[in-house]
């Protein structure tokens, strides 16, 4: 039973994506794996960006900084 835990920031992810996203990691575990796809679980988490760190900063601060 395969179970993917995927873990995105908040920023504009619609049902569509969500769904777009569960269907083509469930394709992948069947095709590679041949795992039956009503044995495939996958959890989407929406992380706030003040709440993911990276390279010693939040990623809201992180957003905010010119991109050069």
């Amino acid at each position: 039973m395969p179970y993917v835990n995927l873990q995105l920031t908040k920023e504009g992810l619609t049902r569509d994506n969500k769904a777009e996203i569960v269907r083509r990691i469930t394709e992948v575990l069947v095709e590679v794996l041949d795992k039956r796809p009503e044995h495939t679980h996958i959890i989407i988490e929406e992380i706030e960006e003040e709440n993911w760190g990276f390279a010693g900063m939040l990623t809201d601060d992180f957003r905010k900084l010119p991109n050069d």
